[in-house]
């Protein structure tokens, strides 16, 4: 099977084992049922839980225990969905292409919907068959620790109350990294966890998922300015007024910043999994923007400021895994 043909696969037991989790609608009225169900399967891009399990099976890793946690970190991505998207948040009327969870059912739909996703995520985690009571309070714990006051919670009001406000690069960096990278940061720990990766290896994925969270929301505010709702599926310049990174920086400061994040990212995935070019490449590609139009995306390996390096240093392009990354380092 060629690369693209297990990444549908893969999105295929996603989707099925979401289908199985989700609690089935009581009656043909039951409204609660069919926006969980509206809202956890509408078509998307399945990113965070299908980098669970690339990262389990290139650590050797493919169980029963990684899908259902896979399925409970989407559970978390779309509940937070359900609230962003509310007239209180950013009053958003659509998402991946349909009308947005309160729109269509209603605001107290939309907030119940988000509890019962995020108290079934738990469930999940906390009864992964297959592993020790242990692993599964630890994987419960970090769930619930990218949920709360350090993740989701806090970067959403950050976002909300400092977002129209004058703000340093690192304090937009750091609001990202909670209302987005947690997540992230928790499904690339949660499958180290239930592959028992060591703690090199957790090291570097934990740095690529950091990496990787600052790339998506830098892309997301990228394509919030520069592509249409037909196209994103979803309410565009929603940013306007709001001191993200783009705004600060600038559209191609940000374009090489995300670069850099990239790059970076390849390299700690080339650290964490040497022997997986092909799920490195994806990553990339599935992370990187689109051009903007009149000209060519900048690739990983031109300039970049404001990123991991200072100003006026060049990001070098990661090489192959198989050369670049050598021995893991000593835990």
């Amino acid at each position: 099977m060629d690369y693209a043909g297990l990444l549908a696969s893969l999105r295929e037991q996603i989707d099925a084992r979401l289908a199985e989790l989700l609690p089935p609608p009581e009656h043909a009225g039951d409204l609660m049922g069919a926006a969980l169900h509206e809202g956890v399967l509408a078509p998307g891009k399945r990113i965070r839980p299908l980098l669970m399990l690339l990262v389990g099976r290139s650590l050797g890793h493919r169980s029963a225990a990684l899908l259902d946690l896979a399925c409970a970190v989407e559970m978390v991505h779309a509940a937070s969905l359900f609230l962003d998207d509310m007239p209180c948040m950013d009053n958003a009327r659509l998402r991946r292409g349909r009308p947005a969870v309160h729109a269509r059912f209603g605001e107290d739909v939309a907030m119940l919907g988000a509890v019962a996703l995020v108290t079934q995520a738990c469930a999940i985690a906390a009864s992964a068959p297959g592993l020790h009571g242990e692993l599964r309070a630890q994987l419960v714990r970090v769930l619930c620790q990218a949920m709360g006051l350090q993740g989701l919670v806090r970067g959403q009001y950050r976002d909300l109350r400092e977002g129209a406000a004058e703000r340093h690069c690192e304090e937009i960096s750091s609001t990202n990294q909670q209302k987005t990278g947690s997540l992230f940061s928790a499904g690339f720990e949660m499958a180290a966890l239930a592959a028992g990766a060591d703690d090199a290896t957790r090291r570097a994925l934990r740095t690529a998922a950091l990496e990787l969270g600052q790339a998506f929301q830098l892309r997301d505010d990228m394509e919030d300015s520069l592509k249409t709702t037909a196209t994103l599926g979803k309410d565009c310049n929603k940013d306007a007024g709001k001191s993200t990174l783009v705004a600060v920086l600038g559209p191609e400061a940000a374009e090489r910043r995300l670069a850099g994040h990239l790059a970076e990212a390849q390299s700690q995935l080339c650290r964490a999994l040497p022997d997986d070019e092909a799920m490195v490449a994806w990553v990339r590609s599935a992370f990187a923007i689109s051009p903007r139009p009149g000209r060519q995306a900048m690739d990983a390996g031109r300039e970049f400021q404001g990123g991991l390096r200072p100003r006026g240093l060049r990001a070098e392009p990661a090489p192959a895994c198989s050369a670049a990354s050598g021995p893991r380092p000593a835990g």
